[in-house]
C-alpha cells in the first residue's frame, strides 16, 4: 500500500492516498513564495509519483492562504547581492524553471493544480503545464512580470496563448494586473471555480475519476492532446493511429 502519511520537505509536503499523490507547496507564512529549494522539492516529489505504480494522478497544491505569490524577492535580492547561503542552486538555474514544464507537460499521469488562493507569477507559470487547473472562488490570479521588469518563463509563451487564446494572453501579460477566479474561468484559466471549503473535495474527487481510468491509456492520450494542436487533422489522426498501435503494445507487454 502508498503510504498515506506526509513527507516534508524543506518546502513542501508529499502524500499519497488512494492512489492520489498530493504536492503542497509549504511556505504558509511567505504565501509559499518560490525559492530555488522549493523547485528543486517539487521535481524530486514529482520524480517519486512518476516512479510510484501505486500513483495514478497528482494533485498540485498550497498550504495555508495562498498557493503561490510568486518568487520570493528577498531571496531574489540576497542572491542578487551575492548573499544567498545553502546548497540550492541559483535562482534560474534549476530544474524547475528550466526543463521541468517540458517534462511536466509530457507526465504519463494526470495533474491536477488546486488553487486555493492568491497564485501569481511562477503561481500562474508552473500550473500551466497542469492538465487541470481548480481555482478557489476567492483565489486571485496574475502575471505581472512585465511591472517588475522581466517576462514570464516556463514556457509560458508558448503555453498560455494555447490555453486561453492569444487575445487573452496579450491582455494578462502586458496589462500584468490581477484577476479573480471567476473572471480566469471565463478566460479559460482555470476549468472550475469552487467555494475555498470545496475546494481539496473537488480535486480530489476528480483525481478519483482519473485514478478509475486505465493508467496507460491516461499515459498515451496525453501525449496525443499534447501534440494534436501542432498540425493538422490528417497529421492528429495520425497520432491517435500510432498511439492505439502504441497502447497495444503496452498491454500485450503486460500481459505477456
Amino acid at each position: 500500500m502508498s503510504d498515506t502519511s506526509a513527507t516534508r520537505y524543506e518546502n513542501i509536503l508529499y502524500s499519497v492516498e488512494a492512489g492520489v499523490a498530493t504536492v503542497t507547496l509549504n511556505r504558509p507564512e511567505r504565501l509559499n513564495a518560490y525559492v530555488p529549494q522549493m523547485g528543486e522539492d517539487v521535481v524530486d516529489a514529482f520524480a517519486r509519483a512518476r516512479e510510484d505504480p501505486e500513483v495514478r494522478v497528482v494533485i498540485l497544491t498550497g498550504a495555508g492562504r495562498g498557493f503561490c505569490s510568486g518568487v520570493d524577492l528577498d531571496a531574489l535580492k540576497a542572491m542578487q547581492a551575492g548573499q544567498e547561503s545553502g546548497s540550492a542552486p541559483r535562482l534560474g538555474e534549476e530544474a524547475f524553471l528550466r526543463s521541468f514544464p517540458q517534462e511536466l507537460l509530457v507526465f504519463p499521469k494526470p495533474v491536477i493544480a488546486a488553487l486555493n488562493g492568491a497564485a501569481v507569477g511562477v503561481g500562474v507559470t508552473m500550473v500551466l503545464p497542469c492538465d487541470v487547473r481548480i481555482a478557489a472562488e476567492h483565489a486571485k490570479l496574475g502575471l505581472p512580470f512585465t511591472k517588475l521588469g522581466i517576462l514570464p518563463g516556463l514556457g509560458s509563451s508558448y503555453l498560455l496563448s494555447r490555453i486561453v487564446g492569444e487575445a487573452y494572453a496579450r491582455e494578462l501579460v502586458l496589462t500584468a494586473r490581477l484577476i479573480r477566479a471567476p473572471e480566469a474561468l471565463e478566460m479559460g484559466l482555470v476549468n472550475r471555480v469552487v467555494p475555498g471549503d470545496e475546494l481539496m473535495e473537488t480535486a480530489r474527487a476528480m483525481a478519483a475519476e482519473m485514478a478509475a481510468c486505465d493508467p496507460d491509456a491516461q499515459a498515451v492520450v496525453k501525449r496525443v492532446l499534447t501534440a494534436g494542436p501542432l498540425g493538422d487533422m490528417a497529421q492528429a489522426m495520425r497520432n491517435e493511429r500510432e498511439a492505439q498501435a502504441t497502447l497495444r503494445e503496452l498491454r500485450a507487454a503486460r500481459s505477456g
